[in-house]
Order: structure tokens, then C-alpha cells, then sequence
């Protein structure tokens, strides 16, 4: 059976991404199975740039198809801010807590119709010669609440309000939020490319 690596290390961006796979007619894995594959640095100014390094590289790497995904948080209000540097925002990679207290200072002194935001997700398959195969991207708008709802989701979920459903992705379930978010709809895009794969 043809295989898709998911070229993360990430636990909850990968369960997420394995579930929103489940029904395709490949093997989805991750990259336990290759310890000696490189840690790609995020080095790209946007989400497409570093999507790209980390699809490519991996691939070279390990000669498999490969998924890879940059996302992260843009608060037009913020200037763009976290933007591409989302996920290592206060300073530490993957910090959520210190992550979403950084933006709640900064967005304090802003009036509350400036503190629309929304999710982005740019997903990247590559072949195993490291050549793209497609690039899509996924978006989904919200609001930024004054404190933290829910125990659901990772990152700035707890804080992001859906307003149709008056919750933020904290608080919203699993199935819920599969169905909006930002990684579902760019995965959706790149579906009709997952016909590609094949065996190496």
C-alpha cells in the first residue's frame, strides 16, 4: 500500500491531520518510523515558504511523499502579528500558555472591533524526489475573546471565537472543529493531488 508521511513532530497537529486522512486509500504515518529525518528550521517570511522547506526536505530526506503544513494565527489588528511565528511567539517553541499571554497583552489596549483574527493553514505534498506536487491553502475567521474558554484544541484555541457558533475551538468539539478549521479546508483542497500517490 502506497505511503503518506506527515512531516511533523508536532502530537496534536499530526493526530489532527491523521484523522482528517482516515479514509484515504494510503497509509498515513508519521515520522517516528524515520528518527534520523531532519528537523527542517522555519526560516520562510510566510506560511507557504516554510511549507515548502519542510515538505521538501523531509522528502528528500527519507524518498517517501510527504505532507507538510505551516499554520498559524494572523490578527490583521496586530499588524499580521503572530503570523508565521505563532508557534514560537513568546519566545519558546510550542509554549501555548505563554504564547496566548503575549497576545492577550498585546491586544488589551485595542478596541474590541479590532480584534478580529483568523487561522491559516498552507499544506504542501511533495513526491519522493522532493519535487511539489501542490500547494493549498485553508483559512477561517474569528474573533480574539479577553480570556481563555475551553480545554479543547492546542495553541491560541482556547481564545479563538467562532461566531456562528458562539464558542471558541476550545469549546467546541473535535468533529466540530474538523469540519471548520483552517487545516480541514486545506487539506480538503489538496485532495484531488492525494490521487498521486502511489508506490515508490
Amino acid at each position: 500500500m502506497p505511503c503518506l508521511v506527515l512531516g511533523t513532530r508536532n502530537r496534536k497537529k499530526r493526530d489532527e491531520l491523521a484523522d482528517l486522512l482516515k479514509d484515504m486509500p494510503f497509509e498515513v504515518t508519521d515520522l517516528s518510523g524515520w528518527p534520523s529525518a531532519p528537523e527542517i528550521e522555519e526560516t520562510g517570511s510566510t506560511f507557504e515558504e516554510n511549507g515548502r522547506l519542510k515538505a521538501v526536505g523531509v522528502a528528500k530526506a527519507i524518498k517517501q511523499w510527504v505532507l507538510a503544513e505551516d499554520s498559524g494565527l494572523v490578527v490583521p489588528g496586530l499588524n499580521g502579528r503572530p503570523g508565521v511565528y505563532s508557534a514560537r511567539y513568546a519566545g519558546k517553541q510550542g509554549d501555548d500558555e505563554s504564547n496566548n499571554k503575549r497576545l492577550l497583552a498585546e491586544l488589551a489596549p485595542l478596541p474590541d472591533d479590532r480584534r478580529a483574527a483568523y487561522y491559516i493553514c498552507v499544506a504542501v505534498l511533495a513526491n519522493p524526489q522532493g519535487e511539489v506536487i501542490a500547494v493549498t491553502e485553508g483559512r477561517c475567521h474569528g474573533l480574539i475573546v479577553n480570556e481563555r474558554r475551553g480545554m479543547g484544541g492546542f495553541g491560541y484555541d482556547p481564545l479563538f471565537l467562532v461566531p456562528e457558533y458562539h464558542k471558541t475551538f476550545g469549546e467546541l468539539s473535535l468533529r466540530v472543529k474538523q469540519a471548520l478549521s483552517h487545516r480541514s479546508r486545506a487539506i480538503m483542497a489538496l485532495r484531488p493531488s492525494f490521487r498521486r500517490i502511489k508506490d515508490i
